[in-house]
C-alpha cells in the first residue's frame, strides 16, 4: 500500500495538471433574490408569448445554467445527452418523469418534444426543491391553473 501511494505521489509531481480555462476557475454566486429579479422579464415575455420563457445565464465547459419561468404546462421533453438539475425558486408544479413521450418529434440536435409523458412517476415540486433528471429520461412539468413556476436550471453534458 505504501508503494502505491508513493508511486502515485511521484507521478503527480512529474505530470503537472493542465490549468483550467479562466471561465472554469471563476466562482459565480447568485442569490435567489438576484435570480428572481432576473426572472421578472421572463414573466413578461411569457405573458406576451406562449406562457413560458427561459434564458441562458452562463456557459461553462460541459454544462450551462439557465433561468426558467412557466405560467402553463410544458411539453414532454427528452434530452439525449444532457442531464437536468432544477432548483425551484418560486411556485408549484407536478413533475412527470420516466415512462415514454407521446407523439415524439425531434426539436433540435439530441432533443425530443411530445404531447405528454405516459406511464411516468408523478412528484409535487415546491420552493426549495432540487431535482435531478438523468439524460434520456422523459419528463414534463405541469403547472396548476392560475399559478406559475420559476426555476434555476443546470444542463450537464453526459458521456455517450
Amino acid at each position: 500500500m505504501k508503494r502505491i501511494c508513493f508511486a502515485a505521489l511521484a507521478v503527480a509531481a512529474i505530470v503537472p495538471l493542465a490549468p483550467l480555462p479562466a471561465r472554469a476557475q471563476a466562482v459565480d454566486v447568485q442569490s435567489s433574490q438576484q435570480l428572481m429579479q432576473e426572472a421578472a422579464p421572463l414573466r413578461e415575455q411569457a405573458k406576451q408569448g406562449n406562457g413560458m420563457a427561459s434564458k441562458i445565464l452562463e456557459k461553462y465547459p460541459g454544462h450551462y445554467t439557465m433561468l426558467g419561468y412557466r405560467g402553463k404546462d410544458g411539453q414532454a421533453e427528452l434530452h439525449e445527452g444532457v442531464a437536468d438539475f432544477f432548483v425551484v425558486l418560486e411556485g408549484h408544479a407536478t413533475l412527470l418523469s420516466g415512462g415514454k413521450v407521446l407523439n415524439p418529434k425531434p426539436s433540435g440536435p439530441g432533443e425530443v418534444r411530445g404531447d405528454a409523458v405516459q406511464g411516468g412517476a408523478s412528484r409535487k415540486l415546491a420552493k426549495g426543491d432540487v431535482v435531478h433528471i438523468p439524460a434520456n429520461v422523459p419528463h414534463q412539468l405541469l403547472i396548476p391553473a392560475g399559478e406559475s413556476f420559476t426555476y434555476f436550471i443546470i444542463k450537464v453534458d453526459t458521456p455517450k
